[in-house]
């Protein structure tokens, strides 16, 4: 099948479409492939043409999707108007926490009953999770969940306000810490060095808080896509990745997608 043009809106007519109820919400996920489940997560302003990209090389690396819908217009090509718009309506969403640390985002339960469904559903080992952006921490509280066994937190973004704030509430930090090193599990993380809503503090607090259970990447900015509408150095695997052979933004795609198969394959 031809990749979809990635300066066009993306109808998303390859995946199913599929409306899940848990825990009293409605949400449509977007599901494709076979094997293992994986979570992937949209980062601001909604599902773009490029997260949905990354959602098919998930695919074709033998997992299936569940992408559901977080915020935004789905399969849109992001503007800067679509940011501000969507951000504001994130921000004071009661889902939401955007300006608060050591609280957890009330989302990420809905995204934990999905993990468990979708492990039902999928079996194998466990559920792959990645976040980006503003969802970015999610994959980490979503640990909460037992079938979670990879979690990937790419340019994790809240709090808005505080660099080195961990939006999780200390309680799940300390739960999640404590099975990772039960069961011998890491997260990995990825960021630009010049990034602006995710900074170095950020990750200097997870290793903190994680010790060697936190796998943190920390790329050059001369490694992001020049190629774009939006200058900060931001999305590691989405807009500003370069799809060439040996590109670092390639080489952490091809990473995560090996700590999923490391992680989830039997």
């Amino acid at each position: 099948m031809t990749t979809p043009p990635l300066d066009r809106d993306d109808p998303l007519d390859d995946f199913d479409h599929r409306d899940i109820t848990l825990l009293g919400r409605r949400h449509r996920v977007y599901t494709m492939g076979s094997g293992p489940a994986v979570i992937v997560m949209t980062e601001m302003p909604g599902i773009s043409p490029h997260v949905a990209r990354f959602a098919r090389w998930v695919r074709d690396a033998g997992f299936t999707v569940y992408m559901p819908h977080i915020f935004g217009k789905d399969g849109a090509v992001p503007t800067s108007g679509q940011f501000l718009l969507t951000m504001g309506r994130a921000c004071i969403s009661r889902q939401f926490r955007a300006f608060q640390a050591n609280e957890s985002s009330p989302a990420t339960q809905w995204l934990r009953a999905l993990a468990a469904q979708a492990h039902q559903e999928c079996g194998g080992k466990g559920v792959g999770a990645i976040g980006m952006c503003f969802t970015g921490n999610f994959a980490l509280s979503m640990m909460l969940e037992p079938s979670v066994l990879a979690p990937v937190l790419s340019q994790p973004s809240l709090p808005l306000n505080d660099p080195a704030g961990l939006h999780i509430h200390p309680d799940e930090l300390a739960a999640v810490k404590a099975r990772m090193d039960a069961e011998d599990l890491t997260v990995l993380a990825y960021r630009f060095e010049g990034d602006k809503y995710c900074k170095a503090a950020r990750f200097a607090a997870y290793e903190a808080a994680l010790g060697d259970r936190f796998v943190g990447r920390t790329l050059s900015d001369s490694a992001a896509n020049p190629d774009t509408r939006f200058d900060n150095p931001h999305s590691v695997v989405t807009l500003h990745l370069i799809d060439e052979a040996g590109q670092p933004t390639v080489q952490a795609r091809d990473e995560i997608l090996d700590f999923f198969k490391m992680r989830l394959s039997e």
